[in-house]
């Protein structure tokens, strides 16, 4: 058991914290909890999770995060350096030929969208002109031919109930109310919304809805990213695994789910399509995600 092991297995004896309670405070697994406290870090995922998993450790039995490592910083293995050119050359190549697709796509839409503007005007020029040549003499002709000359109400012809005939024509005329239609139903709209930042977790309610779609893009270096659903002591583990750059995943949940990224700042996240920070650091993130019932 390395020192740095044994002043972490010490502090959490003394707060009276087992390994399983440990494991659920920092979502860390227990075999890589031992693993740090043997000093055996060929276990853990990676070099950069070793420093993120001691600073995990650390912070939950109450000692300071950031003196425990300057102190064996000797004795913790260094994180690979990002191999950041090539990477940039990735993404410009892939940006320019997705600029050149979307410029395509926009040119043959446009020149789609140019001729079917023309046919519509010519067509609808060509349909207004006839109905104005069909139509243009046509209401003298018919005044001509059906108006008859005006005449003199004659006072004695009354109706059946003693009233002028056209009088009572008139009264039977009456206008027709119209039912007001009533406005559509609003349709509820989801909202993701931060509740509350607790013991290193960010926790999120959603409405609106009853399930949730969690997308998730690793945009920097690879990163390890486990998702549990739903949290406690009869969790599921839905996910774990280590994500390359460019690489995509989408989760599709009717409850809970609990989310760990290894490095914070790797990441791109979004639930029910709207998006979530994650953090700039590249640091453990946990997030919690709860279906807020109606």
């Amino acid at each position: 058991m390395s020192d740095l092991g044994q002043l972490l297995k010490k502090a959490r004896i003394e707060k009276k914290i087992s390994l399983d309670d440990l494991q659920e405070t920092t979502k860390i697994r227990k075999r890589y909890l031992e693993a740090i406290e043997d000093g055996n870090y060929k276990v853990l995922p990676g070099n950069f999770y070793v420093r993120a998993f001691i600073k995990s450790y650390a912070e939950a039995v109450g000692m300071d995060p950031n003196e425990v490592l300057n102190m064996y910083q000797n004795v913790i293995p260094q994180p690979e350096p990002e191999q950041i050119e090539p990477v940039r050359t990735k993404r410009t190549t892939r940006n320019t030929e997705w600029l050149g697709k979307w410029a395509s796509n926009v040119m043959v839409i446009s020149f789609v969208v140019l001729i079917l503007g023309v046919i519509y005007y010519y067509v609808s020029q060509n349909y207004s002109g006839r109905t104005n040549d069909a139509t243009k003499d046509l209401p003298k002709k018919i005044t001509e031919k059906v108006e008859p000359a005006a005449k003199t109400p004659d006072p004695g012809n009354t109706g059946a109930n003693g009233t002028n005939g056209t009088n009572g024509a008139l009264a039977d005329n009456k206008p027709v109310q119209q039912v007001p239609t009533p406005p559509p139903a609003p349709t509820p709209t989801t909202e993701v919304k931060l509740v509350k930042s607790e013991r290193g977790t960010d926790y999120y309610t959603v409405t609106g809805t009853d399930k949730l779609k969690i997308e998730m893009k690793v945009t920097g270096d690879s990163c390890w990213v486990e998702v549990d659903s739903p949290p406690g002591p009869n969790k599921t583990v839905i996910d774990s695994m280590t994500f390359k750059n460019g690489e995509t995943k989408t989760w599709d949940l009717t409850d809970t789910a609990f989310l760990i990224f290894g490095k914070a700042n790797a990441v791109e996240l979004s639930v029910n399509g709207s998006p979530v920070v994650v953090g700039d650091q590249p640091n453990v993130k946990k997030i919690q995600v709860d279906i807020q019932k109606s």
